[in-house]
């Protein structure tokens, strides 16, 4: 049975640009904090990423600081800080704030004091984008870089997220961005590495890789490519509607990343519904890949007011670049299909 991959959100397809620019980066032997020719060129790889991923995110004169994941990165950017956050935020970033801020029906929160705030530019779960006000502290970025045009110059925040894994880089690398002058103080101490915010020796194979995918990336959103990704959303959200009369799809009347579908199909709980698609040979997910495992419902839905019952029925269904029309399709096909079974044994 062929597979169909449609959780681009948890995790992407490793870029061939990304797995060519690891590859040679094996070869690189050197410590990147010694002086000689070795270190040199291992430091020099590290530099030319760190600019590849400063050009793809508009963040020309900030601090690109290295970390083994946005989850740490969210760490160093928000510890020993009273952070106000809705509780729509990923855990990584949740788990430091102190819940406060209000999400209204659409996924849509409201600031009040941003130099105090985080709050992310587009939720995993539905895709709903925010308009982030200036002066922000932090804002996780994973989710819509390099799928929605951004600039972190333009954003108007002190710090930001980002993961390489959500774009075609490897898994184990992300970074924390400061705008130039910002104090952060480090987590991990020892040496000096990454402008002495971030001990450790580097993770020299990730970065070359996240380098190359955030550069691929960029050129991709330039082409368009996103744009054709939406459409196939927006076919997959009607074709789900016209076959089921009663589906809600959340964040649909705010502004939402390109390939992000959250589905509700109330009395129907969404972890079966991954069972039952995955045996279909399609790959989807109940929310979070960090919680989806976890049989309760959507924090973030809840947060948004759904009841329990309909939160509990929630899948994601997040496409890619490599996503076709056929795929899209005969998902559509399945999901009736297995919602009609569904609905025939409840009777």
């Amino acid at each position: 049975m062929s597979r169909t991959y449609l959780d681009h959100n948890a995790t992407t397809p490793l870029r061939p640009e990304a797995r060519a620019a690891m590859l040679a980066a094996m070869d690189l032997f050197g410590n990147p904090s010694s002086v000689h020719a070795e270190g040199r060129a291992a430091k020099g790889l590290i530099e030319t990423a760190r600019a590849q991923i400063s050009a793809a995110l508009g963040a020309d004169g900030a601090d690109i600081i290295f970390t083994s994941s946005a989850t740490e990165a969210a760490a160093l950017g928000m510890a020993g800080r009273d952070l106000a956050v809705a509780e729509i935020e990923h855990d990584a970033v949740l788990s430091w704030g102190r819940p406060a801020l209000p999400v209204d029906r659409d996924g849509r929160v409201t600031v009040t004091d941003p130099a105090q705030s985080a709050l992310q530019l587009a939720n995993s779960e539905t895709g709903v984008m925010q308009d982030l006000p200036e002066g922000l502290w932090l804002s996780d970025l994973t989710q819509a870089f390099g799928k929605v045009p951004l600039a972190f110059n333009w954003l108007g925040c002190q710090t930001a997220l980002i993961s390489a894994h959500k774009l075609g880089g490897p898994k184990g690398i992300g970074a924390l961005i400061v705008k130039r002058g910002t104090e952060i103080a480090a987590q991990l101490k020892g040496g000096g590495q990454e402008m002495g915010r971030r001990a450790g020796t580097e993770n020299l194979i990730g970065i070359a890789g996240f380098g190359a995918a955030a550069a691929a990336a960029a050129a991709d959103l330039a082409a368009g490519r996103w744009d054709e990704v939406a459409e196939l959303r927006n076919i997959l959200e009607k074709a789900l509607e016209a076959g089921a009369e009663d589906v809600i799809f959340p964040g649909r009347n705010a502004s939402r990343l390109p390939n992000t579908l959250n589905v509700l199909s109330p009395g129907w709980k969404g972890e079966t519904q991954v069972m039952r698609l995955d045996l279909s040979g399609f790959a989807i997910s109940a929310g979070s890949a960090c919680s989806s495992g976890k049989v309760r419902a959507s924090r973030v839905l809840r947060a948004m007011g759904y009841d329990e019952m309909e939160a509990g029925s929630a899948i994601r269904i997040s496409l890619g670049l490599q996503t076709t029309l056929a795929d899209v399709e005969r998902f559509a096909d399945a999901w009736l299909s297995a919602r009609g079974k569904h609905r025939g044994r409840a009777a």
